[in-house]
């Protein structure tokens, strides 16, 4: 985008200037709306499943920025010459029960002939305009709440190299196909200051977006952070995503790694995730009561950080 002459425009609350996982625009002084495209390429080989995840996936931005889904639109780009209909079609009903377990609505989509299959949707939700999450928000002497284990891309890495087993695929779906639709409803109760979603930049970059934006220094307990079990030890062996080792060089000198830390756990950090987890700054007091209210229903989170100021300049350590 950069160059381009793009609007502001004084309704627009979250644009493309942040970052964000969402745009925001205000349409009264009580609703607005909250916007967001995703779709990606098959990571497991059961279409139904991919259908899953990939909604979650795009459904995670609206709840990021404290907002509920409304409406979703399919994307699609599907090689009709080489896969059979039937693989489009459980594709989009893994979708659409994610969708409807969102408590949203499908109200069409869009496809295209394309040599690569991807999926994902267009989403809508609604917000109140004055309790709308950033990744802006971040205060010093927040702690991290993350409400999901790392691991996705390395797993992915380790099921298409045919190493991960049925066992790994599984612990995969799971985690990815997991709306972070009650993570975020309880998070909402416990006065968040920030908030996004970890995805693609892994829990580092995301974790530097938070910290440029808020003007801090985040530190990451990197032995603190829950991880799909398998996750460990496939980094251990080396099978990491290309975009691993991208995220890292692209973070480059604003990343300080603990001596001792262990390089797997480095690695870890910047594994990019499919449909990951929210990652929030609360109080310490509010992150506490927040992570018990969450493993009481389910929801693997934990403390795995905090904000301080940001002394030589923004950025994150990874820490023990």
């Amino acid at each position: 985008m950069a160059g381009l002459p793009v609007e502001r425009h004084p309704d627009l609350l979250v644009g493309t200037e942040t970052g964000d996982d969402a745009g925001v625009f205000r349409l009264t002084p009580e609703i607005a709306l909250v916007q967001t495209l995703d779709f990606l390429t098959p990571i497991v080989d059961s279409p139904f499943d991919f259908g899953r995840i990939a909604a979650a996936n795009a459904l995670s931005d609206v709840y990021a920025m404290g907002g509920t889904p409304k409406t979703a639109m399919n994307i699609v780009c599907f090689p009709a010459g080489d896969l059979p209909l039937e693989t489009l079609r459980e594709t989009l009903a893994g979708g659409l029960e994610k969708i409807r377990e969102a408590g949203a609505v499908l109200v069409g989509g869009h496809s295209v002939d394309d040599k690569e299959f991807k999926y994902g949707l267009s989403v809508t939700g609604l917000v109140h305009p004055d309790r709308v999450l950033t990744n802006r928000g971040a205060r010093p002497g927040d702690a991290l709440v993350l409400t999901k284990p790392l691991g996705a891309g390395v797993l992915a890495t380790a099921v298409k190299a045919g190493l991960g087993g049925a066992d790994g695929e599984a612990r995969l779906v799971a985690v990815a196909s997991t709306l972070n639709r009650r993570a975020g409803e309880i998070l909402l109760k416990h006065n968040p200051s920030g908030c996004t979603d970890v995805t693609g930049f892994g829990l580092g970059g995301h974790s530097l977006e938070m910290a440029r934006g808020s003007g801090v220094r985040i530190i990451l307990y990197m032995e603190a952070v829950p991880l799909i079990p398998g996750a460990l030890d496939f980094a251990r062996m080396g099978l990491l995503p290309a975009g691993t080792h991208a995220t890292r060089g692209f973070c480059g000198r604003r990343v300080r790694v603990a001596e001792g830390l262990e390089l797997a756990l480095v690695d870890l950090a910047f594994d990019p995730q499919t449909s990951g987890g929210l990652l929030a700054s609360l109080t310490p007091r509010d992150a506490a009561r927040c992570v018990e209210e969450m493993r009481g229903e389910g929801v693997e989170a934990a403390v795995v950080g905090e904000a301080r100021e940001p002394g030589d300049g923004a950025g994150i350590d990874l820490a023990t």
